[in-house]
């Protein structure tokens, strides 16, 4: 069955203060990962923390590998806002319901409906094919 956003779920997490894992959050300017988690952290005010295979500092906000390695001061992690490719995102969202994450939110062209499904037998409210700076614009974001 395919996944179906819930508005109601796109709001409350858009206007909920939290702190997001960024995963694919790098330096590279070019990446919409890098403009995205500027809008998230300075438009929406969430908190960000860039997930990137180098563990990079970025947006000045302190950067780890993986889910995993984010130290417990900064959870929970209310949402895994996720910039990988489809054919990686799944072992993300184990990451995310490893670490107790309470949302996914799967960017604009990433799919995995068996992770999907993984996600919301967690408990985790999902999002897919979606991008926070474009949903934005429905709440005065």
């Amino acid at each position: 069955m395919v996944h179906v956003n819930d508005p109601a779920v796109v709001e409350r997490l858009m206007r909920t203060k939290g702190t997001w894992a960024i995963v694919g959050l790098s330096t590279n300017e070019w990446r919409s990962a890098y403009d995205v988690s500027l809008y998230v952290r300075d438009r929406m005010g969430m908190q960000i923390i860039p997930v990137n295979l180098k563990g990079e500092d970025v947006h000045g906000e302190k950067g780890y590998k993986t889910l995993a390695e984010i130290p417990a001061r900064n959870h929970p992690i209310d949402v895994v806002d996720c910039f990988v490719n489809s054919q990686r995102v799944g072992a993300v969202v184990d990451q995310a319901i490893a670490v107790g994450a309470k949302a996914l939110w799967l960017q604009l062209g990433v799919f995995d409906e068996a992770a999907t499904r993984r996600a919301k037998e967690a408990w985790l409210d999902v999002v897919v094919n979606s991008c926070p700076a474009r949903e934005g614009w429905h709440y005065g974001l």
